[in-house]
């Protein structure tokens, strides 16, 4: 049985991998090319230090996973728009992941040219993505 954490990072994997043209992996380490289409990848992020409630004892995270976007062509700039848009609206169409978070929000990604020689730059951002739960044990 899957602890919370992964449960509900592999429900939010499921939606990345939904969103048509990317490519999408998890915890890939950073990609020497770039598909056409671009690509997704999905980090296991940091869950934080849970807020504690006693009665009944539960742990509420607000558990930051990472989603890492790249593209590449002639058409950064657009491709790179039409990604994040792409990723907001899968992240906007079920913020409870089918009720295994309280909230999913995504945050505003930081932008970067990445130079590759010979070819067109790699467009890249992170995107911190929010997962509010609340789970009986940390470790379960």
């Amino acid at each position: 049985m899957a602890s919370a954490a992964e449960t509900r990072l592999a429900a939010l994997f499921t939606v990345i991998e939904a969103i048509s043209g990317p490519a999408a992996e998890r915890n890939l380490v950073l990609p020497e090319d770039v598909p056409d289409g671009g690509l997704l990848i999905l980090r296991d992020g940091d869950p934080g230090e849970p807020e504690i409630a006693m009665s009944p004892l539960s742990y509420h995270y607000a558990h930051a996973a990472e989603l890492e976007i790249f593209v590449q062509g002639s058409t950064n700039d657009a491709a790179f728009d039409a990604l994040k848009v792409a990723v907001g609206t899968a992240i906007a169409a079920d913020r409870t992941l089918g009720g295994l978070c309280d909230w999913v929000e995504a945050g505003a990604p930081a932008p970067s040219e990445l130079p590759s020689p010979g070819t067109y730059p790699v467009k890249a951002a992170v995107i911190t993505v929010t997962l509010s739960y609340a789970t009986s044990d940390p470790l379960a």
